[in-house]
This record gives C-alpha cells, structure tokens and sequence, in this order.
C-alpha cells in the first residue's frame, strides 16, 4: 500500500494511503525540482491519516491544507466496493478530506495536486532565551506572521527545559525565495528579528523537508525514506487555535510553568495566506479565517511507569485548562490529527451526534451535523468505529 506515481507534466500524483510524507517528498523530488507537496513536516507519517484530518505544514499559507490539495481518491466503502470520487460523489468526497480517519471507509489510494516551488528556498532558525526579551518579539509575531506575503512561513517552536529553569524560542522559517529577497522582506515586516543573511540556508525545497524534519544539514536525501522515527519518547500532546494574540503577561505565564517540567514543547505555526481564502465549509477542516495560528502542545519523558505518566499528563492538562482564556471560545477548537481523548469518547457502538458534541464540534466546528448525517446514510450500521469516529445524526 505504499507506490507512488508522479506525474510532473499534469502536476499530480497518485499515493497510496501505506505511504509516508517523506517518501512522497523524496518521489517528487526524483521527478522534478520545482514541485512540492503542502504536507506536514514529519516524514514517518502516514499519508492515509494525514490528508484524512487535513494535514498542514510549511507551504500552508501558499497553499493551504493537504487534503485542499486532493483531487481524487479510491475507497472501499462498508459494502466493500471499491469507489473513486465520481462513484462516491461528492458528499463522501467531502468527507474523507479532513473528516479524520476509520469513519465512512477504508481510503487505498489518493489522487493529489502538486504545486509549484521554486528551485531555491531559503530557511532559516533564529533562537533565542528569555533573558533577550524574547516574550516581546513573540507578542510581536503574533501580530505579524498571519499577514505576511504567503511566501513567508514563520513558526515558533518553544522548548522548556526544567533540569537548567530554561526556556527556549525558536524563530523557524521557510521562505519560497532566496536570501536576497528574505532579508529585506523581513527587514520591513519583522525588522525586531534582526536577521542577518549568515542566520540563512538556501536549499532546494526537498532539502527543506529534511532540515524541517530535523536532520542535520547536508543530509543524504534518504533519510526521508527511513521509517524509524527520530526522536522517540512518551509524550502526551494537546491543541489550540489562537484568534487574539496573547498577551504578555499570559505569555509569561506559559514560560512559568515551562521550567516547572523536564522537556515541554509548544510549536505555532501562523495560519492566513490562503487559509483566509477557503471557506470553513469547503473540507470539514473548519479553521480558516479568523485563526492567526494553531497551537500544539507536547509534554516528553523517559521513564516508564504509571506514576510518572500520570505526573506529566496531569501537568499537560494543567497547562491547558491554563490557556482556556487565551484561546478560540465556543468552541474551543482542536486539531483532529493531534487526536485528544480527554476531549470526550464515544460511549458505544450507538453513540449519537448530540452525545459526542463535546470533541466533535471542537475539532469539526459547524461540520460536524453534516459529517454525522452523512455517516448515518453510508454506514448505516456503524461498522467504522473508534472511541472518536463519527457517530450517527439522532
């Protein structure tokens, strides 16, 4: 379930749903050098259940989501036939794209837009620590990384690091341009950076993937095929949508709590660009305009055991019931592919839609009834199910 097949002169590409991220980017790659795919930056991920929850990355504000990108698609439904977009209409077209996994069939294969790149990029990673009044440049980004030109991508990737009470914010970029361009662009948009050209790596964009993905630079291609994961511990990981930017003293009370733990992370990644442009109703991925940037939260450790598991998840829900004021209301929005089972649970094989409106809504926010009535019509008697599957309209 893993080939791939690109076609660089329609710009398109046929994956199957066993393949990964990176061994989608390193097939491209083999075809053309001007071409990319706008998923996200972990490339052991499946490409099945990515492009199911919608799937973002670094070309999300040129391109928008994954599953924006999706042209086509064979699935075998719960009769077991087996059915492309126009078999399966449009309706259930809609729905495996960002309606989330093992809910209205099993998806073999996709059928996806490639997009255009240009042959040199530029990357860059500015970090910096508390002590260098990193709390204003990142009240500062808030308001300016969701209206840059959609070329320029900028996240923040905060690391806590509790054994030394240290924080550290990383400024990390992807821009679809050279150095040239890069320095004065941010030198007029973000100038309190003070990027400098030598903070820099032009690359071509599948060396972005690899940089992002983190490896170190200059490394063999290759890697993007390597299924072994690079970094690997227990975690426990939570999401948030951001539509105020937050202010300094709520900031500074994420830094607080950050060197309470061993290893925190807590990634940004700016929304705008064409996320503006796509109506919440055009994939059941609802959070478009009006989102400056999704948060995800991940708390590591190393040590097995019950009680030490339960200590750092009781800190993560900490850290989240913390941020409830700073974050998207009514709902609470949440990413489906950062599944979060506190959210709520399918009770039983019946549940029915007002019964999982708790998580359902937050992830799928308006589109959840019309994801559930559709659920009842195709599958009828529930056989895709899982504690988070979508549950019949009743």
């Amino acid at each position: 379930m893993r080939s791939i097949d690109i076609n660089v002169e329609e710009e398109t590409g046929w994956v199957q749903s066993g393949a990964t991220l990176g061994e989608l980017y390193y097939a491209i790659a083999k075809k053309s050098q001007v071409h990319g795919f706008p998923g996200g930056l972990c490339p052991t991920v499946g490409i099945g259940g990515h492009l199911s929850g919608g799937g973002f990355g670094t070309l999300l504000r040129k391109y928008g989501l994954a599953a924006d990108n999706v042209l086509d698609a064979y699935l075998i439904d719960v009769n077991g036939r087996i059915l492309d977009r126009k078999a399966m209409g449009e309706e259930l077209f809609w729905a495996i794209r960002g309606g989330g996994g093992a809910s209205f069939g099993i998806v073999l294969s996709w059928k996806i837009r490639l997009v255009r790149v240009p042959k040199i990029v530029t990357g860059f990673t500015v970090s910096k620590t508390l002590e260098s009044g990193v709390t204003k440049l990142v009240h500062r980004w808030q308001e300016i990384a969701p209206y840059l030109p959609e070329d320029l991508f900028i996240r923040i990737v905060t690391v806590g690091d509790g054994f030394n009470k240290a924080v550290q914010v990383s400024f990390n970029s992807l821009f679809l341009g050279e150095i040239d361009t890069l320095i004065p662009l941010m030198n007029k948009s973000f100038p309190e950076l003070g990027l400098k050209a030598e903070d820099c790596i032009e690359m071509s964009w599948v060396a972005s993937t690899v940089n992002f993905a983190g490896f170190p630079n200059g490394s063999l291609l290759e890697v993007l095929l390597d299924k072994k994961q690079l970094f690997k511990s227990n975690f426990k990981a939570k999401s948030d949508f951001v539509t105020e930017p937050i202010p300094i003293n709520g900031l500074e009370g994420i830094w607080e709590r950050f060197v309470e733990e061993e290893i925190a992370i807590m990634i940004m990644d700016p929304f705008g660009g064409k996320m503006n442009e796509i109506s919440e109703a055009e994939t059941p991925f609802p959070h478009r305009k009006g989102n400056l940037y999704n948060l995800q939260y991940l708390k590591k450790w190393e040590k097995n055991g019950v009680r030490e598991s339960n200590r750092h998840v009781h800190w993560m829900r900490s850290l989240y019931k913390y941020m409830g004021p700073y974050v998207s209301k009514s709902p609470r929005a949440a990413y489906v592919n950062y599944r979060d089972l506190d959210l709520g649970t399918n009770k039983h094989d019946n549940t029915s839609y007002l019964e999982s409106t708790s998580w359902g809504v937050k992830y799928y926010k308006g589109n959840f009834k019309r994801l559930a009535q559709l659920k009842s019509k195709v599958d009828p008697e529930n056989f895709f199910r899982s504690q988070q599957s979508i549950p019949h309209y009743k």
